[in-house]
């Protein structure tokens, strides 16, 4: 196992433990983050009924019209507020963090932090 493949095992074994502790309902959904070098996304889950209530990402059209770049906390705090406005909308005020096996440090503490600002609790 080289190095990368021996990274992305140690990121899926991190997945599955905070996944397993984690569950999102329609009162409170989970609020699942994935980061990647080039982008960031956000997604609001129901895993009872395992449907998506709302989601955001780098890659929405609101937020290329700022022209901002997607890989970094400027971009992360802009998506967790936009994800956070579309939460308010469709009815949800409380959420479950799912960090995605991820450090809660960087671009997932400042999407947190824009969600936060946005209205969401958590």
């Amino acid at each position: 196992m080289n190095k990368y493949q021996a990274k992305r095992a140690g990121l899926k074994r991190r997945q599955r433990r905070v996944r397993a502790k984690i569950f999102g309902t329609a009162e409170r959904p989970r609020l699942a983050v994935h980061r990647t070098n080039a982008h960031i996304y956000a997604q609001l889950i129901d895993d009872a009924d395992s449907k998506t209530i709302c989601s955001a990402s780098t890659l929405d059209a609101e937020f290329r019209a700022t022209g901002k770049i997607g890989s970094n906390k400027e971009a992360a705090e802009f998506v967790g507020e936009l994800i956070g406005k579309r939460a308010i909308e469709a009815g949800v005020t409380e959420v479950t963090f799912d960090r995605g096996g991820r450090i809660y440090h960087g671009r997932v503490k400042a999407l947190a932090d824009g969600a936060r600002n946005a209205g969401l609790k958590f």
